[in-house]
């Protein structure tokens, strides 16, 4: 019979005897069983075991007497009692730190699905891995002499390529010293909050929103406003005072709405009244399907807003890598705060990105990933309709990455019910109403996002066929409930 080395097998023993003090099946004083007996239960020699029992009095895990069996040191306790006193003791954090642990979501991880809609995953299939691969390996070869902290402000190179590309596909005009490179959009949101709210501030966001933006500003202990939003973007005719406003205006995250122009205008009015700074959060700019892409609100008022931008949506969430637009008076703190929060991005992939944007593969990509999209919306909207008909009014389709089904056979008190069903038929649909500021502002019935960028068109039909069967059963299950809605 195959037998493992015995310094491999010390090694499982040392780790076996570990992990029982740290379950607490150990306890300080307990005695170990002798050489001999664990060397029959392992069947290995008793010279393995006392160099195991050596590494562990070693660690100081074991105590040992001449002429006596070890024992389970005094000062050791087990990883389980100590979480526990962890969670009883009081936890002495600051005021954010408080707030922080208050936004933190809770709850168990959620199930794997076979037909997943979740919102912000792309198709691995879609990642341009052999030109990204080129461009990543000359910003490698390309090595400078000394590694070193970079501008934190981020790669020369790479503001001059984004320059040219946000000038190009939406019609930015920018120094490139006003972009400044952040790891991802969710950290630029971060800054802004940190930089331009101090406790008490009040802060305008949409309603619904972005579950992370309102969470960054809500940890900088700003009071948050929030406005409700129409098929014309977020109300802007009334806006109180504050410190700073958060929008998405080309595509309004979850509902996908585009802003008007007479609601753009009166938003920059305000802002420049009541001097609150805009942030525009552009994450999915470059995915408009029936007409061009809306250009930002930052063309129209360039001193007032605050211009994010991503890559998550184009390339890869993974990379972490995006970027945004400062107004001139802005870059100096935006930039020593980038350089606070983590000294500057990943210098290769901003080479790296960099290169492909010049080179052009990162525009024929993104056009290429248009095209996909586009597919696979048209696929998803023509099976809704035609599986579910009336039972679900699709919204926000024309732009993004995503849609919202609303269900009228649906009453928000059953959401969780009617998911759980899904999930455990294995599809994945994500409810809108967390996205609403409070309960009072929810919908009175359930409206679902549905993601299609990381599924195929096979995988989208087959799931809304389960989507349109599982409503079917529910809605039977509770006779009268249409009739009465």
């Amino acid at each position: 019979m195959y037998q493992l080395e015995p310094r491999r097998v010390g090694r499982k023993i040392v780790e076996a005897i570990k992990a029982q003090i740290q379950d607490g099946a150990r306890q300080p004083g307990d005695r170990l069983p002798s050489t001999r007996a664990l060397a029959v239960e392992w069947g290995v020699s008793r010279t393995t075991i006392t160099a195991a029992y050596e590494q562990l009095i070693a660690e100081g895990y074991l105590e040992a007497r001449q002429g006596a069996r070890a024992t389970v040191a005094a000062g050791v306790r087990s990883t389980a009692n100590s979480i526990e006193r962890e969670i009883a003791s009081p936890v002495n954090l600051s005021m954010f730190g408080r707030r922080v642990l208050q936004l933190a979501r809770s709850g168990a991880p959620l199930a794997p699905v076979t037909f997943d809609f979740r919102y912000g995953e792309l198709a691995g299939v879609d990642f341009p891995t052999l030109a990204w691969r080129r461009s990543l390996g000359r910003a490698v070869t390309r090595r400078p002499p000394r590694l070193r902290y970079d501008d934190p402000q981020g790669s020369p190179a790479l503001r001059v390529a984004l320059q040219g590309y946000v000038w190009r596909a939406r019609g930015i005009h920018c120094d490139a010293d006003q972009i400044i490179i952040v790891n991802g959009s969710q950290q630029g949101i971060d800054l802004c909050a940190r930089l331009l709210l101090d406790a008490g501030d009040r802060c305008v966001i949409e309603n619904p929103a972005y579950n992370l933006a309102r969470a960054s500003f809500a940890a900088s202990g700003a009071a948050l406003v929030p406005i409700p939003v129409d098929r014309e973007g977020i109300r802007s005719d009334d806006l109180p005072d504050a410190r700073l406003a958060y929008v998405t205006p080309s595509h309004q995250f979850p509902l996908g709405h585009m802003m008007s122009a007479a609601r753009r205008s009166a938003l920059l009015a305000w802002a420049q009244r009541v001097g609150a700074y805009i942030v525009e959060d552009d994450y999915d700019g470059e995915y408009r399907y029936d007409v061009a892409p809306v250009p930002p609100l930052q063309t129209m008022g360039p001193d007032r807003v605050i211009y994010i931008g991503t890559i998550s949506k184009t390339l890869s969430p993974t990379l972490r890598l995006g970027y945004l637009i400062a107004p001139k008076g802005l870059r100096a703190p935006f930039t020593e705060a980038k350089r606070l929060a983590d000294r500057h991005a990943p210098t290769f992939e901003q080479e790296a990105l960099a290169d492909f944007l010049a080179s052009g593969a990162y525009e024929r990509h993104v056009r290429a990933a248009r095209r996909r999209n586009r597919d696979r919306r048209t696929a998803l909207v023509d099976s809704l309709r035609r599986l579910l008909g009336d039972r679900a009014i699709v919204t926000g389709s024309e732009a993004g990455l995503h849609l919202i089904a609303w269900l009228p056979d649906v009453p928000a008190e059953a959401e969780a019910e009617f998911l759980q069903t899904t999930r455990t038929a294995g599809l994945g649909l994500y409810p809108a109403s967390p996205l609403y500021d409070a309960a009072s502002d929810k919908p009175t019935h359930l409206g679902v996002l549905l993601g299609y960028a990381a599924l195929s068109i096979e995988e989208i039909e087959k799931g809304v066929q389960i989507f349109a069967r599982l409503l079917t059963d529910w809605t039977k299950s509770r006779p009268g409930f249409r009739a009465s809605r």
